[in-house]
């Protein structure tokens, strides 16, 4: 009997390798396949607590349907499954374990998910049926290969599948998910000294000499002020000195680090808790609107349709993402983002008359003088447009400036912005009112989760190249949506 202290490991490793085909297959069952059919499983998975609370979490995804690599291949050693590789990397996750070598040490502790997993089992003795655990599993050396040359795409399917599970349940609920979305991006510290700050680097943050610990990070700003930090000295006097000058460099403040982000769109369910619709990794020096259009693709292809409204913050402040949400005649279709004052505008300075033209400091509509095709100002091509003064322009009438404006010998003033209607609703929407404030407060949905990914991990990877890492996020949101998944199911509502 399974369980009975009496019986030695050798004759649980027996049972273990005997009841290797439960199923009367040629092969083990898929995950989703056991989870389907408990009843059938070997007994000793059935009374194993790890092996049942695993196959609750990850049981309901797809696996049955995960783009696998070719297993009758033979170079000399067997193939491992994909699914059984990703399968344990979410256990490692979500057991805090730190190393690849901790998981393999944990999986043989727990032999029986070494069978739920779908590990090609090894025998030790074929006269007695024995199994030898550790010849069962992967080296950690062979484990941390497949994390890095694992096709993301893999894993941006079981991301899909969990979005597609999770919404399930919530409609079954009653609840309806996407009408309004949430764009942010994490940073993630590369593993190197560079990052470190009691290490001694010369030339710590020239972009130019690649840190030796990691090929592909790239140095990038977090965050960056004009300003120095408050109590800092010397203060920066108003007028530059004429003695003991400071460098203009000096004067602004920042974070750089060498690493990586994660962009990730969210969407939260009301009463629920919120979960991971897409999400994309680049390296640090990319801007933050290069993770719109990508991510915005990939959730129009989830949820069958583009989202009414998107809040973001205001490094995407940009005119194409006004545009994106925008709906002509639907006033609940719009992009909640506070104004980043680029251009030293403010957020009501300027004006546009009904037919959409801007206004002039003196309160007149500037025509249209000429439109061009911009393709540096923006991440996509565009057509900007320059508006002149229209006491001057196509004709002058003859007045002159009510405001005096400082280039009225020089040709009046002029505007300089993209034709597009992004551009005027970024001046024009209104920030103070409910709609904008209901909406942006769902920002606080995708700081939950950066928070849960911080927790298992993103932010300081003890891993060495792009593509390891790059997987590493993606398997951390699915485990996010995973337990989402989990407490639906267990009808556990998001409690205050």
């Amino acid at each position: 009997m399974i369980g009975n202290p009496i019986l030695s490991q050798i004759e649980h490793l027996q049972v273990l390798f005997q009841v290797f085909l439960p199923f009367g297959q040629s092969h083990r069952p898929d995950l989703h396949s056991a989870w389907l059919r408990q009843e059938q499983l070997p007994a000793f998975v059935q009374k194993s607590p790890v092996a049942k609370r695993y196959l609750e979490l990850l049981g309901p995804l797809g696996w049955d349907h995960l783009p696998e690599r070719n297993l009758r291949r033979n170079w000399g050693q067997t193939t491992i499954p994909f699914a059984s590789f990703i399968e344990a990397y979410l256990i490692k996750l979500n057991e805090g374990k730190e190393s690849v070598g901790d998981l393999r040490l944990y999986l043989t502790e727990n032999p029986e998910l070494i069978w739920l997993l779908g590990f090609p089992l090894a025998v030790s003795n074929p006269a007695r049926l024995g199994l030898d655990i550790r010849a069962s599993l992967p080296t950690t050396r062979h484990l941390t290969h497949m994390l890095r040359t694992l096709p993301n795409s893999v894993l941006q399917f079981l991301l899909a599948d969990s979005v597609r599970l999770i919404r399930e349940e919530l409609a079954a609920q009653g609840v309806q998910t996407g009408e309004c979305i949430s764009l942010d991006t994490k940073h993630i510290l590369a593993w190197v000294k560079e990052n470190n700050p009691k290490a001694y680097v010369e030339d710590r943050y020239d972009k130019t000499k690649q840190p030796a610990g990691d090929p592909d990070c790239k140095l990038g700003c977090k965050r960056r002020h004009n300003r120095r930090k408050a109590g800092s000295e010397p203060e920066i006097p108003a007028t530059t000195p004429t003695k003991n000058p400071i460098p203009a460099k000096d004067k602004s403040v920042g974070e750089f680090y060498w690493g990586y982000g994660s962009g990730i769109i969210v969407v939260k369910a009301p009463g629920w808790g919120e979960f991971v619709l897409a999400e994309m990794t680049q390296t640090f020096d990319k801007a933050d609107t290069t993770y719109f259009f990508p991510l915005m693709a990939l959730v129009e292809e989830r949820l069958g349709f583009r989202p009414p409204c998107g809040t973001l913050d205001a490094a995407f402040d940009a005119w194409y993402v006004y545009e994106y949400f925008h709906r002509p005649g639907d006033p609940a279709c719009f992009a909640a983002v506070p104004f980043g004052e680029k251009g030293g505008y403010k957020a009501k300075s300027r004006q546009f008359s009904p037919a959409g033209l801007p206004k002039c400091a003196a309160g007149l509509p500037m025509p249209l003088k000429m439109t061009f095709t911009d393709r540096t100002r923006a991440i996509i091509p565009h057509e900007r447009g320059k508006y002149v003064c229209p006491l001057l322009f196509p004709e002058p009438t003859g007045e002159t400036c009510s405001k005096n404006h400082k280039n009225w010998s020089k040709g009046g003033c002029t505007a300089d912005m993209p034709t597009s209607i992004g551009a005027r609703l970024r001046y024009t929407l209104d920030r103070e009112g409910e709609a904008y404030k209901d909406a942006y407060k769902q920002r606080t949905a995708v700081e939950r989760i950066n928070s849960q990914a911080k927790a298992l991990g993103i932010e300081r990877p003890y891993l060495r190249n792009g593509s390891a890492i790059a997987n590493q996020n993606t398997l951390i949101y699915v485990l996010i949506n995973l337990r989402m998944l989990q407490r639906i199911r267990n009808r556990l509502p998001e409690t205050d």
